[in-house]
């Protein structure tokens, strides 16, 4: 079955070949995957030109009934179907003339939630809404009878969901895992989504949906607040970083296939074992993630990397203006969401200036790539392998090229985590004895303060963003890790470098440094 696509105005047509109508059938079934109660599917076609097939097949899909007739409701005009994720409405506006027929049938009433599939829907063209998806069904008599085209074109919202449904259908297809079942997992604190595949014979592979990130408002420079903080913009990112990290021998997925233009990758499944067991640190395996990264820390890396034949990907730099617009993401988010304090102009200026002067020293050190988002989420355990490969690495399209201290941080003082100090302690010196053996030129005390230093700022970033999730992303689950980084950030300010910024937050923020809380107050 073959799959083009083209431009068209302002949306893009999608057009596939269906030999025979099992094909037909077969391709209707595999859109049921994407639908949502609410959306509309408009067949239309000449008579014949298979849009009851059609039918049937996104029917039959949707019930989870393979054998169901689901004929053609030219008579009834409308047919109703109990369905798992929702109602499914078949009709048939063939004999309509007006809306106003339309609506005496409880048109409204019977799609409410529904997913409603209309046969000959441009003969009521105000019935049909602004997010669609239209399906034309074509007879090409110099392919054979039974031989249709179809073309597909997404309008409004259902345009982006249309191509990325067909995209993963042809990722899928062309990788040899059409036929595996699909489980959507539990995504992380982004927009991307991951499913778990399981093909008949048992293995399984996971497909990251990670679609190039759209350009949000201007903040500053004339950069939107992602191409400042230095976030990927697109999936060429995690192939470059993937392809680097297994060169070296560390246990990166495998890519079994990936689209830059859809934000596709198909990759090597670790499984559900983390460094964390029941919520709490394993010792032994955050050791091993602790010596990975003392490993990782002393070689000498580049900072080009291929990305699978197209080119190759540059990391950006973890400068100055990407930590200070994530640091300023307490001010905008925290301070009034969750502190409820409205933080000046003066003290915002104040603020910025503090953190500048404190971290330029320490970004114009010695640099490495610096994973970001290196904890117990995004570190699976791999007992079969050994060595560092143990650790199984995922999560680094934001990888970029910074201070050493700063995934140390990240892994030690988790956001999701309770670390003891006792084994912080424990294992950063077990990090600094690692580094230490493999470079005399290596400082303890010096890195003692970058970490110091690099813990302060992730931690006032974290609860910017744990905030912003709650407040604009309706995900209030994220507050209850409040109190665990206001007390790493806390502990972080102790140290005599830190002492201005400890005493901005004294003084401008207090709750952030574990201030007793108001009855009411978020956790």
């Amino acid at each position: 079955m073959a799959n083009r696509a083209q431009d068209v105005g302002k949306t893009k047509l999608w057009r596939i070949e269906a030999p025979h109508e099992a094909a037909t059938l077969a391709f209707a079934a595999a859109q049921a995957a994407w639908l949502e109660p609410g959306d509309f599917i408009a067949l239309t076609g000449d008579l014949g030109a298979g849009k009851t097939t059609f039918a049937r097949g996104l029917i039959r899909a949707l019930v989870e009934a393979p054998n169901l007739e689901a004929p053609s409701p030219t008579f009834t005009l409308m047919q109703v179907y109990d369905a798992p994720r929702s109602p499914v409405v078949h009709a048939d506006f063939y004999r309509l003339k007006s809306a106003v027929e339309l609506e005496n049938l409880g048109w409204e009433e019977a799609t409410a939630g529904a997913i409603a599939i209309v046969e000959w829907a441009e003969r009521i063209p105000e019935a049909l809404p602004a997010d669609r998806l239209d399906v034309a069904l074509r007879f090409d008599p110099a392919h054979g009878p039974d031989f249709r085209t179809l073309e597909l074109r997404g309008h409004g919202t259902m345009a982006r969901r249309l191509a990325r449904a067909l995209g993963v259908g042809a990722l899928l297809k062309r990788a040899g895992w059409e036929d595996a079942r699909r489980e959507f997992l539990e995504g992380d604190a982004s927009v991307r989504a991951y499913e778990r595949l399981t093909k008949p014979d048992g293995r399984t592979a996971i497909l990251m949906i990670s679609p190039p990130r759209p350009d949000g408002p201007i903040i500053r420079y004339g950069k939107p607040y992602a191409a400042i903080a230095r976030l990927s913009p697109d999936i060429r990112a995690f192939i470059a970083v993937d392809g680097g990290l297994r060169r070296f021998g560390y246990s990166a997925p495998e890519i079994v296939a990936f689209s830059v233009e859809e934000g596709l990758a198909l990759t090597e499944d670790f499984g559900a074992e983390t460094i964390a067991e029941d919520g709490a640190p394993n010792s032994a395996r955050y050791a091993e993630a602790v010596a990975l990264l003392a490993d990782l820390h002393g070689k000498e890396l580049p900072d080009e990397l291929p990305v699978g034949g197209e080119g190759l990907y540059r990391l950006p730099a973890y400068d100055i203006e990407a930590m200070l617009i994530e640091v300023e993401l307490a001010i905008d988010w925290y301070a009034p969401w969750v502190a409820r304090v409205a933080v000046s102009s003066g003290a915002r200026m104040q603020f910025l200036a503090i953190w500048r002067e404190l971290l330029s020293p320490i970004l114009a050190g010695r640099a490495t790539w610096t994973l970001r988002d290196y904890h117990s989420p995004n570190l699976h355990w791999l007992p079969e392998r050994e060595g560092l490969a143990r650790i199984g690495l995922i999560d680094f399209q934001d990888a970029v090229i910074g201070p050493p201290a700063y995934d140390l941080a990240s892994l030690l003082q988790d956001a999701r985590v309770d670390v003891g100090e006792d084994l912080e302690m424990r294992l950063a010196a077990l990090y600094l004895r690692r580094r230490a053996q493999g470079d005399l030129a290596f400082d303890p005390q010096s890195f003692a303060a970058d970490y110091a230093a690099m813990g302060a700022q992730r931690a006032t970033k974290i609860l910017g963003i744990f905030a912003r999730l709650d407040k604009r992303d309706g995900k209030p689950q994220y507050l209850e890790h409040l109190p665990r980084i206001e007390r790493y950030l806390a502990k972080n300010l102790a140290h005599p470098l830190l002492q201005p910024v400890a005493v901005w937050y004294q003084n401008h923020l207090p709750r952030a440094l574990g201030q007793p809380r108001e009855r009411n107050d978020p956790p």
